[in-house]
Parts: structure tokens; sequence; C-alpha cells
């Protein structure tokens, strides 16, 4: 198979990281779909930077065997660099009078729209109906499958996919999957896809990179051992006094609740109660409304004082403020990731901050909220990073910082939606069990959203389901 570049040893660097190679062994990136498997951490993003903007640099060997190539990268964060729109606060979507400035896809995509090859792909990742959305209104998996579609428009000589799969339904990930195939089967645009799981490795890769602690490992590494990795559950920390949150009462209820987003009906009718100690997992395809649901509960939304909601025992708009609502409930969701994507803060502050109830850094973090933090990061094996800036770790290195941050204050409720994006194999299994332990061990209530159902924590008893409403139906 012909050649895009070739990277020469010993090292290459790109914005102060530096990407060490097999001793004396040249690393082809070949035409057609290139793996880059890794651990949290590995330096995948960092290598396809490097080969995107760094190949030019003196200091690094890479060899370009096409003309003008062009890579693009795709990352989680890139619908910023699409719209040039970044929410002010996380929960903005949800106050009608502060969007009215958002763009729609179409305003976003203008004469792109009329393209044959958008009606080709859109079609593929059945995003059709998407023109006439804000952008901000869009769910994580809208989001994933219209910025790959933006980006294969142009048919760079090199796509770069970052978590690929992630925030996808089994649906919208074979969608992806015919996508991609049928791009690689073209032979205009070579893929990289870069992948923390070796599970997710597709059949229809043509080479695997397999890269570990910002080191590429020679052709035929297996990865599997490169995910050995565990927690120690006993040492998930627990705050002084409250350990176990007792009784059996409601944590929130929907009484025949209609949802609705931007003038759309998303959910009819939501008849749904939680008691404390259940864990429930919650389910639905991409754009059904789990997570405009769950903003009802976390009190982000207004729409829910003009809904039959109760939260911990009182009917909405009864006179509780939001921070009686918010100290009780752990909250971790692509959109507040997306939020916290660019925080300068150093991570044990991110993580400690969390005690606040806020999602900002407002408030002075005493010294024995420092080590609580610090108690955190080291369960998770984050320890060494604690000093860094948030937005210089790796993308699931930040997921995890966020994780600690949510589960640090032992809340009566946890809503964890999708909270294991771009976590590797062992970092998930780490992560299910932390969340596992720490619900059977206090009787903290769990509503879990995941598309992949072996992500479900063992304490998870109860499921509500959700489906796509048409208003035509």
């Amino acid at each position: 198979m012909d050649k895009l570049f070739t990277i020469l040893p010993p090292v290459v660097r790109y914005t102060g990281v530096e990407i060490a190679l097999p001793e004396g062994e040249a690393i082809d990136i070949l035409r057609g779909v290139t793996v880059v498997v890794g651990p949290n951490g590995a330096g995948k993003s960092s290598l396809a930077r490097i080969i995107r903007s760094g190949r030019n640099f003196m200091t690094n060997r890479i060899t370009a065997h096409v003309s003008s190539p062009v890579v693009t990268i795709m990352e989680f964060s890139d619908i910023h660099s699409l719209s040039g729109f970044k929410a002010e606060y996380y929960q903005q979507r949800y106050e009608a009078t502060m969007n009215d400035e958002v763009p729609t896809v179409a305003e976003l995509l203008g004469d792109r729209l009329s393209l044959d090859r958008w009606h080709v792909l859109s079609a593929l990742f059945g995003i059709e109906s998407l023109p006439a959305k804000r952008v901000n209104y869009l769910s994580s998996g809208e989001l994933r499958k219209l910025l790959l579609a933006n980006a294969l428009l142009d048919s760079p000589t090199m796509l770069v996919l970052d978590n690929p799969y992630i925030g996808l339904d089994p649906s919208g990930r074979r969608a992806v999957d015919t996508a991609l195939q049928s791009v690689a089967a073209e032979g205009v645009t070579s893929l990289m896809l870069l992948i923390p799981d070796p599970a997710d490795i597709p059949e229809w890769a043509d080479s695997v990179i397999v890269m570990d602690r910002c080191r590429i490992l020679p052709p035929g590494t297996d990865p599997a051992p490169l995910f050995d990795y565990s927690v120690d559950t006993s040492a998930v920390p627990a705050p002084a006094g409250e350990r176990r949150h007792e009784g059996e009462g409601e944590v929130f209820s929907f009484d025949a609740c209609p949802v609705t987003s931007a003038g759309r009906l998303l959910i009819p009718s939501v008849t749904w109660s939680v008691r404390q100690g259940e864990c429930w997992a919650l389910s639905g395809p991409n754009g059904c409304g789990k997570s405009t649901l769950l903003s009802l509960i976390h009190a982000d939304n207004p729409q829910a004082y003009a809904r039959p909601v109760s939260i911990f025992g009182s009917r909405r708009g009864t006179g509780e403020s939001i921070w009686d609502i918010k100290r009780l409930i752990g909250y971790i969701s692509p959109e507040m990731h997306l939020y916290f994507n660019g925080a300068h803060n150093r991570v044990v502050d991110v993580v400690a901050q969390g005690l606040n109830d806020t999602t900002g850094m407002f408030r002075r973090i005493s010294p024995e909220q420092t080590e609580l933090a610090m108690r955190w990061l080291r369960l998770f094996g984050l320890e060494a990073l604690a000093e860094r800036r948030l937005n210089t770790l790796s993308a699931g290195e930040q997921r995890l910082a966020l994780l600690a941050r949510t589960l640090i204050k032992n809340p009566r409720l946890l809503i964890l939606d999708e909270p294991l994006h771009g976590l590797d194999s062992a970092r998930k299994a780490a992560a299910i069990a932390v969340v596992d332990t720490l619900c059977r061990r206090d009787r903290s209530s769990l509503v879990f959203v995941t598309h992949n159902p072996d992500e479900l924590p063992p304490c998870v008893t109860h499921r509500y389901t959700l489906s796509r409403f048409s208003e035509q139906e």
C-alpha cells in the first residue's frame, strides 16, 4: 500500500510534547485506514497534531510522500471551531432567550448543503433533519455525525478521527462505520482513527500503530497488556459525617411530564420516579431527549417550573433554590466536558471545587478539600497530573478528572450522562467499579446513561427507556 508519511527516529516534537519512536525503526503512515491505539495519555492526539502541523519543523524528521497533503483532525470539541460559538455557561441551551444569536446548522454550512456529497453523507448518517436546528440544541451524537459529515465534504488527504465512536448509539455507530468504509473505498481520503480501546479496532483497518506513554511501540506489539490497570475500591474516599443516605423516600418524579426543546416536543409524556438507593439505566437513541430530561432534574432547565416535576420531595417552584438541589446531586455529561475543555485551572483544584456545587472556580479551596481531591486523583491514578492545567490533559484524562469532581461530594443522587466517553477499556472498568462501590456503600441513587449495556455498573437494577418521537406521529 502506498505511503503518505514516513516518521524517522529517534523522536518528534510539537508544542512541548515529545513522541519517541522504536530505536532504528521508521514508522510509515499508509494510505487507507490506520488505527492508533493506546491507553489514555499515550500520546495519540499529540502524534496526530505532529503529523498535521509539526511535520515541517526542523527538529522533526517526517517525510510526506504526496504533494501538499492536507491533514484534518476532528476532535470532540470541534463544534466550537465549526460554529465560532461557545456557551458562556454549560446550561445555556436551555435558556430560550439566550440562544437567539446561536446559528442553525443551515446557517453554518450555507451552500455546502446543496452539494451532492452532502446529500449522500447526510443520508448515510441519518442527519437530514439537522439543518433547521440551532447548533447548541443538537445531542452529542448528532454533533458527532454532523462534524464527521462536514469534515468529509472537503475530501482532505487524511482525516484523523479522535474517538470516532463516542456519543453514538448502535445505529449511529453502524452508520459511521458504513460511511467510513465507503470513504476508504473511494481512495480519496485516508483515515486515521485514534482509539483508546482495542475492542474498537474495526476489522476493516489496514494497519495498526500501538502507543504508550508518548512512545510508538515496535510494529506488531500486542496492545492488550497496556490496559492491565485496576482500582482498589476499598480506597474509595468517603467524607466525614454522612456516609450513607438513609431512608426510602422519593428522589425525583415526573408525572405525565411533556419535554420540549426550542419549541419542539421531544417527549410527549414522562411518568417516572426514582427512590433513594435505586440505580437506573436511562437509555434511548441519539436525539430522543435524554439529556434534556436530565436537565429538568439537575435544575438547569427552567421548563421544570412549569412541569409536573418533583425533586427530593418538593414540587419545583415551591420555594427551593437551585443550589438546594445541586448540593445533593453529582452530575457529569458531554456538555459539561465541553464547558471545562478549555479550563486553565489546576487539575486538583477542578476536582476539589466539586465540593462547592458550582461549575466555576469561585470559592476558596481549603487544605482539607485539596487533600480529599488528591485522594480521588490517587484512586484514579491521576496524582502525577494534579499540578497540570486541565486543558493540557488528554480528553480521556480530563473525563476521569471530571468524574472524580462529580463523585467527590458523596451526593444523594448521581446523574452520569455518558460518563465513560474517551476512557480506555481499563479505566472504564475502574470507573464502573468505583461508581458501583459508592452506590452500594452509601446508598446513593443513580441514573446512568450509556449506549453500551456492558458499561452499566452491577448495581443498576432498573431501566427507563425513551424512544425518538416525531410530532408527525
